[in-house]
C-alpha cells in the first residue's frame, strides 16, 4: 500500500488545457507502476480542455460544481457525483459552462 497525502501532492501541466489546475494524486512516480494514474483537476468558471482524441480509457468523476463534456454529437452535464466513461480514441471536449469553480477527479 502507498498513501499519499494532499501536501505532498506535485501540480502538473495539463496539454491542451486552459483556467485549470491539475494535482497527480497517484501515478508511476508516487505508487509505483500502476495499471492507472489519477488526478485532480481544478476548472475555474470558462476553464477547460480543448476537443480533441483522449489517448486512453479515461473516467471523470466530478467532485463539486459542474462540468460539461462534449464530442461532436452529445453533450453531458455532470453535476457532484456524476462520472463518464470515455474509451481511447474518442473526442471530447470539457468546459465548466458556471460561474463556479469545479473539481472533478481524472482517472487514466
Amino acid at each position: 500500500m502507498k498513501k499519499v497525502e494532499l501536501k505532498d501532492v506535485k501540480p502538473y501541466a495539463a496539454p491542451k488545457h486552459f483556467n485549470m489546475a491539475a494535482l497527480k494524486l497517484h501515478d508511476k512516480e508516487s505508487s509505483g507502476d500502476p495499471k492507472y494514474w489519477m488526478g485532480m483537476s481544478h476548472f475555474l468558471p470558462g476553464g477547460g480542455a480543448e476537443l480533441g482524441k483522449v489517448p486512453m480509457e479515461l473516467v471523470y468523476f466530478v467532485l463539486e460544481g459542474e462540468i460539461t463534456v462534449k464530442n461532436e454529437n452529445e453533450s453531458f452535464v455532470l453535476k457532484q457525483w456524476d462520472s463518464i466513461h470515455i474509451m481511447p480514441g474518442d473526442e471530447r471536449e470539457v468546459i465548466n459552462e458556471t460561474n463556479k469553480p469545479a473539481t472533478m477527479l481524472v482517472i487514466m
